[in-house]
């Protein structure tokens, strides 16, 4: 059954997918739109990438914290990863493989991103949360199965983000360790939700490293 984010538009930049050598999944934040984190394309400055940004309705992908059991994000939850897998399958079936794919979130969407990797593990061209983690009250049992194989992994966050608890971004180094991720956590003194340019220079680099391969 089609959930609420299904039948959204997707925002793109950059080549067709057939015609890219890399793509990129990238998730907004609550309360905003697939247009506004589509800009950090341009940030990022790496040509032959096809992006793709899937917009939430309403723009929110789930209603409450992530924090929150997940039956209370229901179905938006489920509906979202099933939007960022729509995405990620639109760039394979255009001839990408997904080890030259990165996804990419902020905030809700970072969590969103960081939750669909650790479900659905295996080698991707990267993923770069920022400002987020996995999602699920604590406690959650983190008994996610497979292997990224090696898939670089970039948590960024401040240490005092007052939507993203410091133990979670540790936690979440954790679990994307345990799946055999190349985990690089970065935290930042007092920066606030935000991004900042070390940030964006990293995924650059991730980007830039794909495309040459």
């Amino acid at each position: 059954m089609a959930g609420p984010h299904q039948g959204q538009p997707v925002a793109a930049a950059g080549p067709d997918p057939e015609d890219a050598a890399a793509g990129a999944v990238l998730v907004h934040g609550r309360g905003a739109r697939a247009r506004s984190i589509l800009g950090m394309a341009g940030e990022f400055g790496v040509e032959d990438v096809a992006y793709l940004a899937p917009q939430a309705r309403r723009g929110s992908w789930y209603p409450n914290s992530f924090m929150e059991p997940m039956d209370s994000n229901e179905p938006g939850l489920s509906s979202a990863l099933r939007a960022v897998a729509d995405a990620l399958e639109t760039l394979t079936d255009a001839g990408i493989p997904r080890e030259r794919i990165l996804l990419l979130g902020f905030s809700q969407g970072a969590c969103l991103a960081s939750e669909f990797v650790a479900r659905n593990a295996g080698r991707y061209g990267g993923l770069a949360a920022y400002s987020g983690g996995v999602i699920g009250p604590e406690g959650t049992p983190r008994d996610y199965d497979g292997s990224l194989d090696g898939t670089p992994v970039f948590l960024g966050c401040s240490d005092r983000d007052p939507h993203i608890p410091l133990e979670r971004v540790h936690e979440t180094a954790d679990v994307f360790e345990e799946l055999d991720g190349d985990v690089t956590e970065r935290i930042y003194e007092g920066m606030g939700h935000t991004v900042n340019d070390e940030e964006i220079a990293f995924v650059a680099d991730l980007l830039a490293d794909l495309v040459a391969e």
